[in-house]
């Protein structure tokens, strides 16, 4: 990975591309929304109501778990899954980093034009 340099934004934005590449599955989002209401569920659980085959869904919370968005516990024989809300938050530092950057760039070019 790149150092950070002026021209691009700094901590904890970079740190969170692997948050951003996982979340970048419609699929994968909708796992999060499900499981961000705090409970531990189940893959059956997290099926239900979809036509996502439970061996998909958990290919999708293998990727969420490297990124460590997600949390899975063995209770049995069953696997339960939860938000990790830790990285939830450092997406939303880093949206919040972007979004400073950009306006600090897009202030210096309207600077420049009006010049």
């Amino acid at each position: 990975m790149s150092k950070a340099s002026p021209s691009t934004p700094r901590k904890p934005a970079l740190d969170a591309a692997p948050i951003f590449a996982a979340l970048g599955d419609e699929t994968r989002l909708g796992l999060i929304a499900r499981l961000s209401a705090g409970d531990r569920v189940s893959i059956k659980r997290l099926t239900e109501g979809t036509d996502v085959t439970r061996q998909a869904v958990t290919r999708h919370l293998e990727v969420l778990e490297d990124a460590g968005l997600v949390r899975g516990t063995r209770r049995g024989r069953e696997r339960l899954w939860r938000l990790e809300p830790k990285r939830i938050e450092l997406a939303r530092r880093s949206l919040k980093e972007i979004s400073r950057w950009w306006d600090k760039k897009l202030a210096a070019l309207k600077a420049k034009v009006e010049e």
